[in-house]
């Protein structure tokens, strides 16, 4: 099979566009983590005073578990809005990435 130019330009063109979607799909996703990360250390504080239970509750265990549970509310809170900070993180790091392709 013979390819002409304009075929190899458009395989690539194409081939550019596939990646910077992936790309860009890749940023939401690390941007969505880094909110969650951010939210689980801001409601720390929130349940550091909380007593607990001495027969049934406390303890290392207690301890492990509510920090899983901070990341799990974490995690859910970036996932159904958020608090806006995934938006613009990833707004950063397409401009940086940008410019990073743009100064190489």
């Amino acid at each position: 099979m013979n390819y002409t130019q304009g075929d190899m330009a458009l395989a690539a063109q194409k081939a550019k566009t596939v990646q910077n979607a992936r790309a860009l799909e890749k940023a939401g996703e690390t941007a969505k983590e880094f909110e969650a990360v951010f939210i689980s250390e801001m409601m720390k504080p929130m349940f550091e005073g909380i007593e607990t239970d001495g027969m049934f509750g406390g303890g290392k265990g207690e301890e492990v578990f509510r920090g899983m549970m901070m990341q799990e509310y974490g995690k859910m809170i970036a996932q159904t809005q958020g608090v806006g900070l995934a938006d613009q993180v990833k707004q950063q790091m397409i401009l940086m990435q940008e410019q990073a392709d743009h100064g190489s």
